[in-house]
Formats: C-alpha cells, structure tokens, sequence
C-alpha cells in the first residue's frame, strides 16, 4: 500500500472542534443558571396553617331525576337546610351556587331556593348556560 506524501491535507476534523462547542455551551448554560438565584432577602414567617384554603363555595345541584347534591353528595330538603345551616356558622358571608336541570319541576328549585332565604344566604348564584347565537 502506497501513501502519498505529496498531496496536502484539504479536509478539517471538526469532530474536536464541536466537543469543545459542546462542552462551553454546557458550561454557559450551567453558570448562567445557577447565578439566577435572585436577590438574597430574609423572607418573613408564616404560621404553620396555609394561607390558601379550600373555596369556600358551596354548590347545590339539582339533577334530571331530582335528586338534589350538595356539592357532589346527595341530601334531602331537610338534610340540605341543616348543613348549610352549619356552614353558614362557621362562614355568615357563605357563598352558594345553585344549578339545576333544564327538564327538572321549578317546585324543585324554589323548594332549594327558600332554604337559601330562610338561611339567610344573600350571596347566592344559580348557573346557566350560556346561549349561542
């Protein structure tokens, strides 16, 4: 086999050359994450409860065949009054939501609706749906 010796070299290994690329490109995008931290401030404490706590939205359905769910459990007429009733002690400004089937008795929902006024529940909203033209 003949070599020849004559002939200059025209092509570039650019295998090294993209390991280096590589490598800095590493190295900037690790430096630049960690000198990202922000301004060092001592933080205030919080009490050991969360500040964010559940809604406090209560949600009265009224499905198809009548059952009626408080949230997503089914009560009657008078078991629905008497834990509204608990909640509205613990919350006096007790959100309510009322939503109720198309199909369904209006007795139903005014059956609902005068618990909400016997309880006194003045923030009180009944969900519709909203029509497309």
């Amino acid at each position: 086999m003949y070599i020849d010796d004559s002939k200059p070299i025209d092509d570039i290994n650019v295998t090294p050359m993209l390991d280096v690329a590589y490598v800095l490109l590493l190295i900037f995008i690790i430096m630049t994450t960690a000198t990202v931290q922000g301004i060092m401030v001592n933080l205030p404490k919080a009490s050991a409860t969360p500040s964010l706590a559940k809604p406090q939205t209560k949600a009265v359905t009224i499905a198809q065949d009548g059952t009626i769910y408080l949230d997503t459990y089914p009560v009657t007429l008078q078991e629905l009054e008497s834990l509204l009733k608990q909640y509205k002690a613990v919350n006096p400004q007790l959100p309510v939501v009322v939503k109720a089937d198309s199909q369904i008795a209006y007795q139903r929902v005014v059956d609902v609706l005068d618990i909400m006024g016997r309880l006194e529940i003045s923030q009180l909203g009944l969900v519709t749906q909203r029509l497309v033209k």
